[in-house]
Formats: C-alpha cells, structure tokens, sequence
C-alpha cells in the first residue's frame, strides 16, 4: 500500500531508542515507555493552500531526521508497520 499525505500533513518512521537503565539492563519491547519524539521522515503532502489557491510546500524531504512534539502526531498501522501522521506545526527541528 502506498500513502500520500495531503495537506501541509507529514508520514513519519518513529525511531525507537534501545532503552537501558543506569545499572545497563535492556528493557524488553513489552516495557511501558514513553512515546518516541524523532523519527524519519517518509512522505510529505504538498502543503497548505494560500488564499490564492496556491499550495506554499513543506521544508521537509523524505528521508530528513526530524524532532516533533510528543503527543501531536497520531499513530497508524500500515501493512502492520506503525508511522506517526503530524502536521507542520508539530515539526519542531530537523537533526542534522
């Protein structure tokens, strides 16, 4: 299946973070964690529309390193894949 983000909305890859306490034990999968706030950017939609009907594109790529805010994004299951659906504004830097 093949996903196009409409709008200024953005796919995203959550990248999940090996979680290992102080003392170096691995936390297992099945752990209760926190949501993970970076992630690889898949797909972009073609951005919001002006009021001259012209979409203003998104300064994001596919492929780009992103940080966004925690709770924005919505979570979604593809091909039983998770990715994460945010908008623009949930976008707070690109990693480098």
């Amino acid at each position: 299946m093949k996903i196009k983000p409409l709008s200024d909305h953005i796919l995203i890859e959550p990248i999940k973070e090996e979680e290992k306490t102080k003392t170096g034990i691995l936390l297992p999968e099945t752990a209760e964690k926190e949501r993970p706030e970076q992630g690889r950017v898949v797909a972009v939609g073609p951005g919001k529309k002006n009021k001259k009907g012209e979409h203003l594109p998104l300064d994001l790529k596919p492929g780009q390193k992103i940080l966004f805010t925690k709770y924005g994004p919505n979570e979604i299951k593809i091909n039983g894949k998770e990715y994460l659906i945010a908008r623009e504004e949930d976008i707070l830097a690109i990693i480098e």
